[in-house]
């Protein structure tokens, strides 16, 4: 049989080909032998050498080795899938393309408790850690920020191959498990759920991670005692610029969890305590036709056939509603401002956290109406966000944050005095450098045991033209700023009302009276005194955390040298 398929083989490649289909046969002596009867030629039909001949018979040798190895391999893994106890209860989940409606429920990890010992759960999650030790595979299943260890053992409903299967599941893939809650008698430290585990039943792969991350979310979760420097010596550090690169790999670590959750609780309090004392929330445009706050630093974008701007702040916008009757107005919206400033604390684009209120005398009417927003705020966040206080304080460590009720007001040449005192060289007319601002927030924290407070009464000169001079003495104005750890994070003032005033003072800034006709003429048909302020949101959920940078407090930074992702 050799001999007559080799014979319609002569050519080199056909006698590799003809090998190739003996792999039941032993080719090592019978295709020698045979090969030594005839004359094998190459493809340009010319005899083949011996060495040559030798060769190409090796590989074909080899050849068929290998596809009866093959075959052998096949045979043994369809019949350990045939022996397997656990083939239906693990593997990958055909693509959910919303075929089916299952009454499955699937219980949330952070609700996973002592109180559901022994009994049968669904949860879904991401592969956090996992670690095969022989016949077992020890696996935590993260959700959110919450996390909870699973094991798979070998027993008589769970094979080898599930646990193997269950070892080999890459990290970040988002896996079904089903499995009976077991309490367990020490504490799983590394995990939220650390007094309960969940022996595994089935394990699904509902979305498969790839195998290489360009970060470990373990890496990215080690404590910061400070900017740049660990409180685990030796670990590998994930920079700043690698988090913001791989922005959703970053998200996904409880800390930025639990970050952008209060964060939405700082938006909800301010929401929901203003519109408690009776305001009415508007949305203002983003796009203009001018500076709004007179100044040089704005985007300019092509606006049809002219250009138009990026509103710097909807402070214009609250003025008109308020001389609309609306009386009491906040708004929440993007903000830009192109500050070529790479800060800790600068972004070209944040979130404005607006409002604007008429007085009926005073404009410490509106003072105490912020202020007391604050404490509402600060009380709530303390109150119902613990959880998440708690794990961004693992990862960066701060004092907790303090404040007094009512707010403390210091007067601003109050503060320049304790700037004095403290060896600061400093006049009353000049406004606050970022380092005396921290350093003033340390002296207040000394002496007044408070992390908040406002300042009042600041020069003139240093403020919009907008803002209402102080009537006793025009060195000063009627405005001030809010600090949280030394840091401003609100600044407002009282509004020029009397379109007079008001066009005096922006040429006294040299702004071209043109450009702000419209904001000046919707005070010429009468407008009640108002005041009010601009709060950064980015900048109140790092200073409240302790945070070192403001893009950690941003979903998605933007800065001066990041437009991506």
């Amino acid at each position: 049989m050799i001999a007559r398929s080799l014979r319609r083989l002569v050519y080199a490649g056909q006698t590799q080909c003809a090998c190739k289909r003996l792999v039941n046969l032993k080719p090592s002596n019978n295709v020698q032998n045979t090969l030594r009867r005839f004359t094998v030629f190459d493809p340009d039909g010319k005899p083949m050498s011996k060495n040559a001949l030798k060769k190409q018979q090796k590989e074909a040798e080899k050849a068929a080795k290998k596809a009866q190895r093959l075959a052998e391999q096949n045979e043994a893994a369809k019949q350990a899938e045939a022996d397997d106890i656990s083939k239906d209860f693990y593997g990958d989940m055909k693509m959910i393309q919303s075929t089916e409606k299952l009454d499955r429920v699937l219980v949330p990890v952070g609700d996973i408790t002592s109180a559901s010992a022994e009994k049968d759960i669904w949860i879904r999650g991401r592969l956090h850690t996992s670690r095969g030790t022989g016949k077992q595979c020890f696996i935590v299943v993260r959700h959110q920020q919450w996390t909870v260890q699973g094991l798979v053992f070998v027993g008589e409903a769970i094979s080898k191959q599930m646990v193997k299967f269950c070892a080999n599941i890459t990290k970040e893939s988002i896996i079904d498990v089903f499995g009976v809650v077991k309490t367990v008698e020490q504490k799983i430290e590394s995990c939220t759920q650390s007094d309960v585990e969940i022996h595994i039943k089935k394990i699904f792969v509902v979305s498969k991670a790839a195998a290489q991350l360009p970060l470990q979310i373990e890496d990215a979760s080690r404590p910061e005692l400070e900017d740049g420097k660990l409180g685990e010596a030796g670990r590998a550090r994930v920079n700043l610029d690698t988090r913001l690169d791989n922005r959703i790999l970053d998200l996904r670590t409880t800390t930025k969890q639990a970050i952008f959750r209060l964060q939405a609780g700082v938006c909800r309090l301010f929401r929901e305590t203003l519109t408690n004392k009776g305001f009415c929330e508007i949305h203002s445009p983003k796009i203009i036709s001018a500076a709004s706050e007179g100044g040089a630093n704005v985007f300019t974008v092509s606006y049809f056939k002219r250009s138009a701007f990026l509103a710097q702040s909807p402070q214009l916008y609250k003025q008109m509603a308020i001389a609309a009757d609306f009386d009491k107005v906040f708004t929440t919206g993007a903000v830009f401002r192109a500050e070529d400033s790479n800060t800790h604390r600068h972004l070209t684009e944040f979130v404005g956290l607006d409002l604007e209120m008429a007085f009926r005398y005073h404009y410490h009417e509106v003072l105490q109406v912020i202020g007391d927003m604050f404490i509402a705020m600060f009380k709530g966040l303390r109150e119902n966000y613990q959880t998440e206080i708690q794990t961004v304080g693992r990862q960066y460590p701060a004092e907790p944050f303090k404040f007094l009720e009512p707010s403390l007001i210091l007067q601003y040449p109050e503060a320049v005095k304790m700037l004095n005192d403290a060896g600061v060289e400093m006049q009353d007319n000049e406004d606050l450098s970022t380092p005396n601002e921290k350093l003033l927030g340390r002296l207040v924290r000394q002496k007044y045991d408070t992390d908040y407070y406002i300042l009042d009464k600041y020069p003139l000169e240093v403020r919009p033209f907008y803002t209402m001079p102080d009537p006793e003495n025009p060195k000063w104005s009627n405005s001030y700023d809010m600090f949280m750890r030394g840091e401003e994070i609100l600044s407002g003032a009282q509004r020029i009302h009397d379109p007079e005033f008001l066009t005096e003072r922006a040429k006294a800034h040299g702004i071209d009276i043109k450009t702000i006709e419209a904001y000046i003429d919707s005070f010429r048909y009468g407008c009640p005194p108002h005041a009010g302020g601009g709060i950064g949101m980015e900048r109140v959920t790092m200073l409240y955390l302790g945070l070192h940078n403001v893009r950690s407090a941003s979903l998605f930074p933007r800065d001066p040298k990041r437009l991506t992702p």
